[in-house]
């Protein structure tokens, strides 16, 4: 039973790999699609913006619609559009397709990530849940971060079609691991769609959702920009600036195996010291990002906490807010991070515009502020529910 539920772990953190590689590889990829479709490098950005916009829209509905289906055909189903339409993607010459075959897997990709968090958390025990979910949160980080250079790497070493290539290679591995060593999952208690789309009534989940905008914001209104901030305010040349990208990158893996053990033996004590120990990083960032050395170090840090633990706490507390509906709880989860990344990024940009690079970061320390109340009025909520019902 255990060897069968570490194969399932495994099988989800390299599907989301996958997914998410598809959605952030095609960054590294937007010069030579603009020169392969001859058209401008913002142009093709769309690519980038219209994907995520799609899982903003499509986060809380589509998981909801399929929650009631074996899980397992699902996936092998989603898996089976993303090969298809990167397939298609290595081959179409023409940019309007290119970008409706993105949308299309826009509104796919919060369904296999929703089902994952699900699967991870359901095949081991209830108390050993946010350990599974924190290791197939390695798969999103490793697809967030190693899915541009890797893509981009392809792309100059060999052509922009092979890139594309790799896309559905990846999707394609995992298609075939899923149909062999993942067993049929039907649902056994179906939930009806009323039931799931009830629980948005709990002022809870709306703290929950609220909350993890805020920390996504806190997180992307300052990630979004930090090329342009270790450039302009560091003063880092572009291979340096480069590394470090790399290091926040390698230490998202870090923070998410940290963020297991901290939210399965003290999760209202991590969930609560997260915004006060970022503000105090966010503080000495301000304070210090002139300087190259101290700048690593602190970006290393960040990495930990901002794209491994963070992730992992928005998570949990949409989840916690709603068990008895877990696909809806995580394509609610999936949307609210999408939202905040926009929100934090569209902010970031005004505060850079109008205040300059260095400022940024008081979009950030802004944003825990307000997400340190959402997260207090969340744990009083909680108490008096518990209080209720005693």
């Amino acid at each position: 039973m255990e060897k069968r539920s570490k194969l399932l772990i495994y099988i989800m953190t390299v599907g989301v790999f996958g997914i998410l590689n598809t959605e952030m590889g095609v960054i590294g990829l937007l010069p030579s699609i603009a020169e392969h479709f001859n058209i401008s490098v913002s142009k093709a950005g769309l690519l980038v913006s219209f994907f995520a916009l799609t899982i903003a829209i499509s986060g809380p509905t589509l998981p909801l619609l399929f929650s009631g289906f074996n899980r397992k055909k699902v996936m092998l189903v989603v898996l089976g559009v993303f090969v298809i339409g990167n397939i298609i993607s290595i081959f179409t010459l023409n940019f309007t397709l290119l970008l409706l075959i993105r949308i299309i897997l826009g509104f796919f990709h919060p369904i296999y990530c929703s089902m994952a968090f699900t699967v991870a958390a359901t095949s081991v025990r209830k108390e050993e849940a946010p350990k599974a979910v924190s290791k197939v949160f390695i798969g999103i980080s490793a697809g967030m971060v190693a899915g541009i250079p890797i893509a981009s790497f392809i792309d100059s070493a060999i052509s922009y079609e092979m890139a594309m290539a790799f896309f559905a290679i990846v999707n394609g591995i995992v298609f075939i691991a899923t149909w062999i060593y993942v067993p049929s999952m039907p649902v056994e208690a179906r939930l009806s769609y009323s039931s799931q789309f009830s629980v948005l009534k709990k002022p809870i989940m709306w703290l929950s959702i609220v909350t993890c905008i805020l920390l996504n914001s806190a997180v992307f209104g300052v990630y979004s920009y930090i090329a342009e901030y270790l450039q302009t305010v560091t003063g880092m040349p572009p291979n340096i600036i480069s590394l470090t990208l790399f290091i926040f990158g390698g230490a998202n893996i870090i923070g998410n195996l940290l963020a297991g053990r901290l939210l399965t033996y003290s999760p209202l004590k991590a969930i609560v010291s997260f915004p006060l120990v970022l503000v105090v990083l966010y503080i000495i960032l301000f304070f210090t990002g002139q300087h190259s050395f101290p700048m690593v170090i602190i970006t290393f840090i960040w990495g930990i906490l901002a794209g491994g633990i963070m992730a992992n706490i928005n998570q949990y507390v949409i989840m916690d807010s709603a068990p008895e509906a877990p696909d809806f709880a995580n394509g609610l989860f999936i949307s609210s991070c999408n939202i905040g990344t926009t929100v934090g990024s569209a902010i970031g940009g005004v505060f850079l515009s109008t205040f300059g690079t260095k400022y940024i970061v008081l979009v950030g320390i802004l944003s825990l502020v307000l997400s340190l109340v959402t997260i207090l009025l969340r744990n009083l909520k909680f108490f008096y529910i518990r209080l209720s019902t005693k």
